[in-house]
C-alpha cells in the first residue's frame, strides 16, 4: 500500500476581512485511518471543514489529494472527488423512511419510475456491510429511530456514492452511553473497510478511544498531530487549552521577530 496520505492540507489559511481564522492548519489524512479534529470552541475547526467541503475557499496553502494538488471550489466537487459529509443535524427527512433518505436527490429510475426494489436493495447491503443491525426495517420511517440508529443511517447514506473519506462532526453529541457505543464501532468499522475517516468532536474520551491520529487545531494553528498510541489524555487537554504539553509537545520556536 501506498504511503502517500489521501488528503493532506498544507499551511493553510483563511481569513475574512481583517480576521485571520486559520493561520497556518497542517493536516494529514490516511485511507483505513480515523483521524480526529480536536480544539477548543474558535479554534477554526467548522472553518477548516467548511474549507475541504469547498463551501468556503481557502486563502492560501495547498491541498492534495494522493499526492496531487487539488482544488474543491464547491460541495458538489467535494463530493465528485470521494468526500461525503455528515453534520451534526444530520440533514434527515423525518417524514421519508430509511431508503428514501439515503437515496435523496439521487434517485435511482428504471423507465419513468422509481425503481424501488433496486433502492432498497442497495440501502439494505450498504447497512448490513457496515454491520447495521439495529433496525428492524429500511421501510422505517426516520422519525421513529434513535439517535444511534439516525446516525447510522446518515453514515450509511455518506458511504454510499463511492466515497474514500467520511467527515463526521459530532456524531456523538446528544447520545446515551449504548447509543454512543454503537457509533463509535460504526466509525471503527468504516476505517476497517478501507475509508479515511475524519471524525471532529469535543469528547476526549470518545476520541482517545477510536482515533488512529489526532490533529489538535489551536487558534487557527495546527499545534500537533500525534499518532494515538504516543500521547495521553492530559496531553491532549493541555494541547488543546495551552497549545503544547510538556517537553514531548511544546511549541516549536518562532521563525519570525515577534515573540508570538
Amino acid at each position: 500500500m501506498s504511503d502517500t496520505p489521501l488528503l493532506e492540507l498544507q499551511n493553510i489559511e483563511k481569513h475574512f476581512a481583517a480576521i485571520e481564522v486559520l493561520r497556518g492548519v497542517n493536516l494529514t489524512i490516511r485511507a483505513g485511518q480515523v483521524t480526529a479534529l480536536v480544539g477548543d470552541n474558535g479554534a477554526g475547526k467548522s472553518t477548516l471543514i467548511k474549507g475541504i467541503a469547498g463551501i468556503h475557499r481557502f486563502n492560501a496553502g495547498v491541498m492534495l489529494w494522493n499526492g496531487k494538488p487539488i482544488t474543491i471550489d464547491s460541495p458538489k466537487t467535494a463530493s465528485e472527488t470521494g468526500i461525503e459529509f455528515v453534520y451534526q443535524d444530520l440533514a434527515l427527512c423525518n417524514n421519508l423512511d430509511v431508503v428514501q433518505n439515503m437515496f435523496l436527490g439521487r434517485e435511482r429510475q428504471r423507465g419513468l419510475f422509481l425503481d424501488d426494489e433496486a433502492m432498497e436493495g442497495a440501502a439494505r447491503d450498504t447497512l448490513d456491510g457496515l454491520s447495521v443491525t439495529t433496525l428492524s426495517s429500511v421501510r422505517q420511517k426516520v422519525a421513529s429511530l434513535s439517535g444511534g440508529q439516525r446516525q447510522s443511517v446518515a453514515v450509511a447514506k455518506a458511504v454510499m456514492w463511492n466515497s474514500k473519506l467520511v467527515v463526521l462532526d459530532e456524531p456523538t453529541a446528544a447520545l446515551g452511553v449504548a447509543q454512543t457505543r454503537q457509533v463509535l464501532a460504526l466509525v471503527r468499522r468504516l476505517a476497517d473497510r478501507g475509508l479515511a475517516v475524519l471524525l471532529i468532536s469535543h469528547n476526549i474520551e470518545d476520541v482517545l478511544r477510536v482515533a488512529d491520529s489526532i490533529a489538535v487545531l489551536r487558534l487557527g494553528v495546527t499545534v500537533a498531530q500525534p499518532d494515538r498510541q504516543d500521547i495521553t489524555g492530559p496531553e491532549l487537554i493541555e494541547l488543546i487549552t495551552m497549545g503544547q504539553s510538556g517537553t514531548r509537545f511544546a511549541k516549536a520556536p518562532s521563525t519570525s521577530t515577534n515573540s508570538n
